[in-house]
């Protein structure tokens, strides 16, 4: 192996016990991810616990199935390969105004996705030739629009499995139960994970079918919860931790004008808004477990013995987390197709704006700090701070 090599494998030495990831699901969007990890690899700050949910259990599963030297590499391989050249020459050049520019690469951008719906994406999903409409009731091909079998073939090329199940970096994926409706966590620390884990946890209805596993069927885990984040700070036992919480959905928008406007909103604030309300959740949480700490301490011998103080004990600790987010701000041109508009400009566009937007985030020191504030959480969103 070369110093090239070395120097990416390096891992950057940082006063926590733990960096984690945490990608949110978001079709198409996952190639923002993809770009954050691109700048967080060359940062040398490689997570031991990824968790991901739908295309982000896809990218998790690519990122913590390779070594860091060559983890770019194979997310850049997956999303080449699932996305198309588009037919149609580049807008937005010189001599075109940017509202002209703007509404020919909507319309585009809507080309490409009606494509993405008829043709599916190489080596992810290809339509069905016959309708599910004209299947037999019972038969997996009646509950879906959609065939992952590619996916399957995919993952196995593109994700050493061996690796993802040794243990060196800890893996998480979330799924739906269909017959139960609860949500379910396939993790390296409980179980061995194989590509039907990953698929279940992207396999949306009634797009794409469901995955049985273990005589259990699954779907997307976005139906109940898209953002892993609280898998990772809820886990035991706490760690100090630093978390970087990849979003695909805005929680923030403007008021829509039309109804394709309508129909983008709708889907941002459905996916993105438990990621506000599990931040602000956990906040609170953690000045109360250092509340009770803070007690605890002052407490006399024979009170803090007393079953109620030793209760109290079992929620009580001095553990601090930086808790990262980095969330795509879709631009206008995108619509409410973007989440399955495979073209390859725009992948580029989303790589390209998790690059960025990583880069410039991780040129704050505070980051990568333990935080100095009594509840021991420092919240860090660069679309909020606007700190650039």
């Amino acid at each position: 192996m070369n110093l090239e090599v070395l120097a990416k494998d390096t891992k950057r030495p940082l006063p926590f016990e733990r960096v984690a990831l945490a990608l949110q699901g978001g079709g198409a969007l996952g190639a923002y991810q993809a770009g954050v990890y691109e700048a967080l690899a060359e940062a040398a700050i490689h997570p031991d616990w990824i968790a991901g949910i739908s295309i982000g259990a896809i990218n998790a599963a690519i990122i913590a199935g390779n070594s860091p030297h060559v983890g770019v590499e194979r997310l850049r391989e997956f999303w080449i390969q699932v996305t198309a050249d588009g037919l149609w020459p580049r807008v937005g050049d010189a001599g075109m105004s940017i509202t002209a520019g703007e509404s020919i690469r909507n319309f585009l951008n809507q080309m490409s996705a009606g494509l993405a719906l008829a043709r599916g994406a190489r080596g992810f999903f290809a339509p069905r030739v016959v309708s599910p409409w004209m299947q037999p009731a019972g038969a997996i091909e009646a509950t879906s629009f959609y065939d992952i079998s590619d996916l399957k073939r995919t993952l196995e090329r593109l994700v050493d499995f061996d690796r993802l199940n040794a243990g060196t970096t800890r893996f998480s994926v979330g799924a739906v139960n269909v017959r139960t409706g609860n949500f379910v966590w396939f993790d390296t620390a409980t179980h061995t994970v194989q590509p039907e884990h990953i698929m279940a946890s992207a396999a949306l209805p009634p797009g794409f079918p469901a995955v049985e596993i273990e005589g259990e069927h699954y779907w997307d885990g976005g139906l109940v919860s898209n953002t892993p984040l609280q898998w990772i700070v809820d886990s035991q036992p706490r760690r100090d931790t630093l978390a970087f919480e990849i979003d695909l959905w805005s929680s923030s928008g403007e008021r829509p004008n039309d109804i394709f406007e309508v129909m983008a909103r709708e889907i941002e604030i459905r996916y993105s808004s438990r990621t506000k309300s599990g931040a602000d959740r956990f906040g609170h949480m953690q000045r109360l477990r250092g509340a009770v700490a803070g007690l605890l301490e002052r407490l006399p011998d024979d009170l803090r013995n007393s079953p109620e103080a030793q209760l109290l004990s079992t929620v009580a600790d001095r553990k601090v987390y930086n808790l990262v987010r980095l969330t795509y701000r879709s631009r206008s041109h995108e619509g409410h197709s973007k989440d399955y508009e495979f073209s390859r400009r725009s992948m580029e566009d989303h790589w390209r704006a998790g690059y960025h937007d990583a880069v410039r985030t991780l040129r704050h020191p505070e980051v990568l700090q333990r935080p100095a504030s009594l509840e021991g959480v420092l919240n860090f969103d660069l679309a909020i701070d606007g700190r650039e």
